[in-house]
């Protein structure tokens, strides 16, 4: 894979010329993308000598740190909320790329016997027989949990999976408790649940019960590093790149 990286900074070379000096690049992350760009990160800051400044979150806490105007050079968000930003005026025209599309699914612990998560009534019935259930505080905003409460809404069990809640930080929080032995189960982003060691998927949401989630990217048009967040993104981006995305639990957007 580093291989493949370096063949696409050759790629990006005149994007990369614009700056001799190694830079340090400030990105705001949705907690979705965590792993997978943390990983790219470390090969590309080896690659180039670029250092970056990576913080990540929830939607909710992600809009709060973006409304402080606190500085960043790359933005990587849901696209609900990159569209929220857009309307503000506040990024670089032209600079949104469409990253990829994540869908969500049921957690369990490694060598847990695998449920039934084929229909919409195996989901109902799976929530209401689980002893516990990790997910995103509400209070932070995240897409998971206000997704599995309109689910709960809509099958008339939000008492019962209040009741049995376990709170999480984040979509890969919740994974953590469930491998941990915290919860039962979770529902969460299939990329919050992939790098998880001791989670397993016991499969995505059925039919009309999933969610599929596109995250874009975004660069502000106070950034310091325009030219270096556009050579990271082009990299992320490269057909050569893809298989880390798909492995990392993304579709391409069509």
């Amino acid at each position: 894979m580093r291989r493949a990286l370096a063949l696409v900074l050759a790629t990006v070379a005149t994007l990369l010329a614009a700056a001799a000096n190694a830079a340090e690049i400030k990105v705001i992350s949705a907690g979705a993308v965590r792993a997978l760009i943390a990983g790219m990160i470390d090969d590309y800051s080896k690659e180039t000598g670029h250092k970056f400044d990576f913080t990540t979150g929830p939607t909710g806490f992600l809009r709060d740190v973006i409304a402080t105007g606190q500085h960043a050079d790359l933005i990587i968000a849901s696209a609900p909320l990159m569209g929220e930003l857009e309307k503000t005026g506040k990024l670089t025209p032209g600079s949104r790329n469409d990253l990829g599309r994540v869908g969500m699914g049921v957690v369990i612990r490694e060598g847990a016997p695998v449920p039934d998560v084929s229909t919409p009534e195996a989901i109902k019935q799976l929530l209401l027989k689980a002893s516990s259930i990790a997910y995103t505080d509400p209070k932070l905003g995240g897409t998971t949990v206000i997704h599995l409460m309109k689910l709960a809404d809509r099958f008339g069990i939000t008492d019962a999976v209040v009741k049995k809640g376990v709170l999480a930080t984040g979509g890969d929080d919740a994974s953590e408790k469930v491998a941990h032995g915290q919860a039962e189960i979770a529902v969460s982003l299939i990329s919050e649940i992939v790098p998880i060691k001791g989670a397993k998927m016991a499969g995505p949401l059925p039919g009309d019960t999933q969610l599929w989630t596109i995250y874009a990217s975004a660069i502000p048009m106070s950034s310091k590093e325009p030219a270096h967040a556009r050579a990271f993104i082009a990299a992320l981006t490269s057909p050569a790149m893809a298989p880390r995305w798909s492995t990392g639990g993304f579709e391409q957007v069509k």
